[in-house]
């Protein structure tokens, strides 16, 4: 009786113990789940399996958005949505817009919302000028100087921010210890990926001082520096309209929710299939396609270029799967 109640005893943890790791995001079980459920996408380890869950969440930082609707809505005429090509990619388009290529890194920040704004922006002042004007917007300025988009490094709103760009205008800045520009991000890469130098991820990164100076060495007045939009606009939901947007202007800013899935994306067209909602995550979408008969969205993330597909993910298009098509917003440079 003793051995059989063991046994019952060791089943049970055994049990617990494997439903544990499969409800764990991270774990080699929670991987090998959603690779058996589905073959239209590859999951595969981008985080360290001890990667603290307050990091992971801070990852996304979308808060909800109430400014969506204030804004203009643009569509698109009839003509230019037919003449669209079955896939797109702006890199062909616009060659001499090298920020097209680029993935920032965020670090242990809930600053997506305003990445996926100055990185849109920065193609932006590019691709109106048809390759001839390069600005590079700074992420560290938009977050820290910008008390009406929400809380900084704990969230915020991806309207507000392009409302912020077009009446108070934005200076420049690079990546963290890059000396690009006038305020270069100061929130370190940390080690949320692969094993490597990079500081531990922890995800209690603090919100920086707005500092309404350049740094030492940048020979232009911080007020000097600042770009403006000309305006700011939704897009309508309808995916014509948005594949019309981004191969007319350029990229957008989107929103979508991020399940605990698609933190192990590789490669391939990214579908919800297992896992808890994480919170609402701002990101850059560029281009378009198909792949294997599966409709897509080309999305630039902020989680550095060793996560997913080189820091790239694709996305189902057309159904606006986990609201990826609801909140779309762009803006007109007004360049100098």
């Amino acid at each position: 009786m003793a051995a059989s109640r063991a046994t019952v005893v060791a089943l049970v943890c055994a049990l617990a113990l494997a439903t544990a790791e499969i409800h764990n995001p991270l774990s080699d079980a929670f991987i090998n789940l959603i690779n058996s459920k589905q073959n239209s996408w590859r999951a595969g380890r981008n985080f360290p399996l001890l990667t603290p869950f307050t990091h992971l969440k801070k990852l996304v930082g979308v808060l909800r958005d109430e400014h969506l609707a204030k804004l203009p809505k643009v569509t698109h005429d009839a003509d230019l949505i037919a003449s669209l090509p079955e896939n797109f990619d702006p890199r062909d388009k616009w060659p001499n817009c090298p920020t097209l290529n680029e993935i920032r890194d965020q670090g242990s920040c809930g600053s997506c919302w305003a990445f996926g704004a100055v990185e849109a922006m920065t193609d932006r002042y590019c691709t109106y000028s048809n390759g001839t004007q390069h600005f590079h917007f700074s992420a560290e300025d938009l977050l820290s100087c910008c008390p009406i988009c929400g809380l900084g490094c704990n969230g915020g709103i991806p309207t507000l921010a392009w409302e912020y760009w077009k009446h108070f205008g934005l200076v420049s800045g690079g990546s963290y210890n890059s000396s690009q520009g006038c305020r270069p991000y100061e929130i370190a890469p940390c080690e949320h990926h692969v094993p490597g130098d990079r500081m531990p991820c922890n995800g209690d990164s603090k919100t920086p001082k707005c500092q309404k100076t350049c740094e030492a060495g940048y020979n232009v007045d911080y007020h000097k520096d600042k770009r403006y939009a000309k305006h700011v606009f939704s897009v309508s939901s309808n995916e014509d309209h948005i594949r019309a947007e981004l191969f007319k202007n350029g990229p957008v800013e989107g929103a979508f929710t991020v399940y605990s899935d698609l933190l192990n994306y590789k490669n391939g067209v990214y579908k919800h299939t297992v896992g808890d909602a994480l919170g609402g995550h701002a990101i850059k979408i560029l281009g378009w396609g198909v792949e294997n008969g599966n409709k897509y969205w080309l999305i630039a993330n902020s989680w550095n270029s060793d996560w997913g597909d080189n820091g790239f993910f694709k996305i189902l298009r057309g159904e606006d799967h986990c609201g990826i098509e609801s909140s779309i917003v762009a803006g007109e440079p007004l360049i100098v």
